[in-house]
C-alpha cells in the first residue's frame, strides 16, 4: 500500500460525523478545561476513529464503497500495522496529556471496536450485538470519557444518564441506515448487520422510529426555547430524509451510498452546529 492508500483507508474526515457526541458532551460539561478539550478532540477524532476505520477496513477488505469511501484501495498488512501505531499514540497521549482514566477509557473503546470487525470475535457477524455495542459505545461511552476528561467538578455520574442515554440512540439510529446500501458486501462476508436484519424499507422505517424517540428525550431534557432551536437547526435533515425515503419506496436501488453519505453530512453538520451553539452561547 502506498502512504496515499493508508491516508485514505483512516478515513480521517469521517470522524466528522462521530463529532455530535463530542460537542454534546462539552456543551453540557460545566467548566471546561479548555486545553484538555483541544486534545480530546484531538485524540478522538485524528487518532482513535481513524485507527478504527484503518483496523476495520484492513479486516473487511472491501472492495464496494464503504463509510467515507467511494472507491476503497486495497488493503495488506502495512494497514494493520498503522492501525496498532495510531491506537498507542493515542492511548499515550490520552495519559499524558488528559489523563489516565481518559486514556484507560479509550484503550477500552479501541479494543471494542477491534472486536467489532476482527476474525476471531467479528460482532459484525451479530445483527443486534453489533448494532447495541457501537451505539453503546460510539454513544454513551464516549459522552461519559469526554465528560470525565474535560471537566473540573466533579458531577454524580447520574447526571450524565439522559443525555448520554441520547447520544447512544441517536447512534442506534443512525447506524443502520450506514449499512443499506452494504448489503450485498456484507452478505459475502457472512455479516448479518442490522440493516439486513430489517430490510431496505424496515432500516428506514426502524431510523425514523429510533430518532423520534431520542428526540422525545430531548423534549424532557432541554429547555422548550432549546428544543425549538434544535428542531430548526434539523429542519434540512428531517426534509432530506422524507424525500430520500419516498425515492426508496418507489426504487430500492436509490438506497446507495451517496445518498447515505448526503443524509451523514447533513445530518452531522445540523447536530454540529446545534451543540456548538449551545456550547458557545
Amino acid at each position: 500500500m502506498t502512504p496515499k492508500d493508508i491516508l485514505l483507508h483512516l478515513r480521517i474526515p469521517f470522524s466528522f460525523f462521530l463529532m455530535p457526541v463530542y460537542w454534546f458532551a462539552l456543551s453540557q460539561s460545566s467548566r471546561v478545561d479548555s486545553s484538555k478539550a483541544i486534545w480530546v478532540f484531538v485524540i478522538l477524532h485524528l487518532l482513535i476513529y481513524p485507527a478504527s476505520n484503518a483496523y476495520n477496513s484492513y479486516f473487511d477488505k472491501d472492495e464496494g464503497s464503504i463509510g467515507g469511501l467511494e472507491k476503497p484501495p486495497p488493503v495488506d498488512d502495512k494497514l494493520l500495522w498503522v492501525a496498532w501505531g495510531i491506537d498507542i499514540l493515542a492511548i499515550i497521549a490520552g495519559f499524558l496529556l488528559v489523563s489516565p482514566l481518559f486514556a484507560a477509557l479509550i484503550f477500552i473503546y479501541s479494543m471494542v471496536s477491534k472486536a467489532y470487525s476482527n476474525d476471531k470475535i467479528r460482532l459484525k457477524k451479530y445483527a443486534i450485538a453489533s448494532w447495541f455495542i457501537v451505539g453503546l459505545f460510539q454513544g454513551a461511552f464516549i459522552y461519559i470519557s469526554v465528560t470525565l476528561a474535560v471537566t473540573n467538578t466533579s458531577e454524580p455520574l447520574q447526571a450524565y444518564v439522559l443525555p448520554a442515554l441520547i447520544s447512544t440512540l441517536m447512534l442506534w439510529a443512525i447506524y443502520p441506515i450506514t449499512q443499506v446500501y452494504q448489503h450485498d458486501e456484507d452478505s459475502k462476508r457472512g455479516d448479518q448487520t442490522m440493516s439486513i436484519l430489517l430490510g431496505i424499507r424496515g432500516t428506514f422505517v426502524f431510523t425514523a422510529v429510533v430518532f423520534s424517540i431520542a428526540f422525545a428525550l430531548f423534549f424532557f431534557y432541554f429547555s422548550r426555547t432549546d428544543f425549538m432551536l434544535l428542531l430548526v437547526f434539523n429542519v434540512p435533515v428531517l426534509l432530506y430524509f422524507g424525500w430520500w425515503f419516498l425515492k426508496v419506496l418507489q426504487d430500492t436501488r436509490q438506497a446507495d451510498f451517496r445518498h447515505v453519505m448526503w443524509l451523514n453530512l447533513l445530518a452531522s453538520v445540523c447536530l454540529n452546529g446545534f451543540y456548538i451553539w449551545l456550547y458557545i452561547r
